[in-house]
């Protein structure tokens, strides 16, 4: 399968997800399914059947809220099954409304902000340690990133040249109620990372060709890849709509979105 066709899929699964649940979250799950997609397809060293598999490089998403694009890929790549899909936020069910590590493929539970990033400063410097070739790639938001603990995380990580760790920034300029320009601006993002001891690349997050070139990068610092992203990208109604932060689309509004992401 090819990442863009992927990145359809996971797309209309999450949708109907958050659609049969009344959940919400869903523009920034179509945000990240190209960077989501990319990762599953074409980066990540993993296996499915072996999940604890001690090779497999560590993705983590840190922006929790955004899980069911990440329960819809581990589907797809045979870590847990399609119909589980359908369990989503219910009762019982491993598949809960933030990213749980209980789910086969996911390395640790977010929810409340600026936590996977450290986490995944630990693992990384741990492999650094044992001399392992695995690496970690841990996404976040950019609204995430007024988080103090991501700072002090990139502090270390930059001192102990951590050149096996790749942090993914979600840059789309949309949280909760506004824009992150004007909640709390970041800017000027790269510069303040690159200031942190870090390389940075900024790329047009929907890109394939670029993410797949800018993922694959080694460096001899900790990467930062600033993805450029519109949040609900691939539903045109909901591309930057903080609206979809927080609703859920009803029939009509799931009915057009699948449509419009099949003849894309």
């Amino acid at each position: 399968m090819s990442s863009i066709e992927l990145s359809k899929r996971i797309r209309i699964n999450a949708l109907k997800m958050v659609h049969a649940s009344k959940s919400s979250h869903i523009g920034s799950a179509l945000s990240i399914a190209d960077i989501v997609a990319v990762l599953y397809e074409n980066i990540l060293n993993y296996q499915s059947k072996k999940i604890y598999w001690n090779d497999r490089d560590r993705f983590i998403l840190s922006k929790g809220h955004s899980c069911s694009i990440i329960y819809a890929v581990l589907a797809e790549k045979g870590f847990i099954k399609i119909k589980d899909l359908s369990t989503y936020t219910k009762k019982f069910s491993l598949l809960m409304s933030h990213i749980s590590h209980k789910v086969p493929g996911v390395e640790f539970s977010t929810g409340s902000l600026g936590h996977g990033l450290p986490f995944g400063v630990g693992k990384a410097i741990v492999g650094k340690k044992l001399k392992k070739t695995w690496r970690v790639f841990v996404l976040c938001s950019d609204g995430e990133m007024q988080e103090g603990a991501n700072w002090e995380a990139m502090m270390f990580a930059a001192h102990h040249k951590l050149n096996n760790l790749v942090l993914i920034i979600d840059n789309n300029n949309l949280q909760s109620l506004d824009t992150v320009e004007k909640t709390l601006n970041l800017n000027p993002l790269e510069k303040k990372i690159e200031a942190f001891g870090w390389d940075v690349s900024r790329i047009n997050g929907h890109d394939h060709e670029a993410l797949r070139f800018t993922l694959r990068k080694k460096e001899k610092k900790p990467l930062c890849i600033i993805c450029d992203t519109i949040k609900g990208k691939g539903v045109s109604f909901m591309e930057n709509q903080v609206k979809w932060h927080y609703s859920s689309p009803d029939d009509s509004a799931l009915y057009k979105s699948i449509k419009e992401i099949e003849n894309a």
